[in-house]
C-alpha cells in the first residue's frame, strides 16, 4: 500500500455531500483533480451533474441504496478509491428521559447506522484500489453528553467503528482514518447553538479556544489532507488535541464538576419541563 493517495485521477464517494462540510470537500476534491459521486437525500436546485462530479439521490439508512450507490459509481468512473462518511443530523437539545425514542433512534441511524452502511457496501471496492475510507466522528464522542446524548453516543459509536476498521483495512492493504471536529460553523451548527436559547447555554459551557469554530471550508480542507496522506486522526481545531489524549482523566473530573453545577441543573430542568412519562 502506498502511504500517500495522489487525487488527481482517483474517484471518491461523499455521503451528506450536498450541503456544508460534504459540499465543500466535493469540491476541494474535485479542485484536486477527483471524480467524484455525491449521495445525499436531496439536492439544492443548482447542483447539476458534470464530468466529474455524479449526483446520487439516496437515504444513508438505507443499506441497499448505499449498495446502488457504489455500484453507479463504479459504473460510471470505473472504480472507487476513497469514501468520505460525512452524513450526520443533530437534534434538538433533549435529556435521556424525556427525547422521544424515535427521534433518538433516528440519530444513531443517520449517524452510526449511514456510517456502518457506506463502509460495508464500499469496503470491497476500497480494498479493491488499496484506498482509504474517512469517517466524520466529532469531539462530541469523547465529551460528557448531558442534552446531547443521542448526537454523542452515535459519534462515540463511529470513533470505534474507525479504530476497528483501521485494524482491518490495514492487513488488506488498505486504509481508514477519523476526523474530529469541535464546532464547525454549518448551518446545523447554527441551529442548534445559535437559535435554540437552551442550545446556546449549553454551547456556553465549552471555554474559548475549545468553542472557536472552522468554516466548512477549513474543515474540508483538512479532510481532504488527510485523506492524501491516509491519516489515523485529525483533531481540529487543534486545541482539543490535549484533550483528545487525556480524557480518560479529564472526564471524571468534568462529570463530577458538571453534576454539581447550579446552572447545568437548571437546563436539564428547563429541557424536561415538558416531560410527560
Amino acid at each position: 500500500m502506498k502511504h500517500r493517495i495522489e487525487l488527481a485521477g482517483k474517484v471518491a464517494l461523499v455521503t451528506g455531500g450536498a450541503r456544508g462540510i460534504g459540499a465543500a470537500t466535493v469540491a476541494a476534491l474535485v479542485a484536486a483533480g477527483a471524480s467524484v459521486a455525491v449521495v445525499d437525500r436531496d439536492f439544492p436546485t443548482k447542483a447539476q451533474n458534470s464530468e466529474q462530479v455524479l449526483l446520487l439521490t439516496g437515504d444513508v439508512t438505507d443499506p441497499d441504496a448505499m449498495v446502488d450507490c457504489v455500484a453507479r459509481t463504479v459504473q460510471r468512473f470505473g472504480g472507487l478509491d476513497v469514501v468520505v462518511a460525512n452524513a450526520g443530523i443533530t437534534p434538538p437539545p433533549a435529556t435521556i428521559r424525556a427525547i422521544d425514542r424515535e427521534v433518538f433512534d433516528s440519530v444513531m441511524a443517520v449517524n452510526f447506522g449511514g456510517v456502518l452502511n457506506i463502509v460495508r457496501a464500499a469496503a470491497d471496492e476500497i480494498v479493491a484500489s488499496g484506498g482509504h475510507i474517512l469517517l466524520i466522528s466529532s469531539c462530541a464522542a469523547f465529551t460528557p453528553g448531558m442534552g446531547g446524548s443521542a448526537y454523542m453516543v452515535s459519534k462515540a459509536a463511529v470513533e470505534q467503528l474507525g479504530r476497528a476498521l483501521r485494524i482491518e483495512l490495514a492487513a488488506v492493504g488498505a486504509s481508514a482514518g477519523l476526523a474530529y471536529f469541535g464546532v464547525v460553523d454549518t448551518d446545523l451548527a447554527r441551529h442548534t447553538l445559535d437559535t435554540d436559547p437552551l442550545g446556546q447555554r449549553i454551547g456556553g459551557f465549552l471555554p474559548w479556544p475549545l468553542n472557536r469554530r472552522l468554516s466548512s471550508q477549513r474543515a474540508a480542507d483538512l479532510l481532504v489532507r488527510s485523506v492524501r496522506t491516509r491519516r489515523a486522526r485529525l483533531i481540529a481545531p487543534a486545541q482539543w488535541t490535549p484533550y483528545f489524549w487525556f480524557r480518560g482523566m479529564l472526564n471524571p473530573v468534568l462529570e463530577w464538576k458538571l453534576g454539581r453545577d447550579r446552572e447545568v441543573a437548571d437546563i436539564i430542568r428547563e429541557l424536561e419541563k415538558s416531560y410527560v412519562r
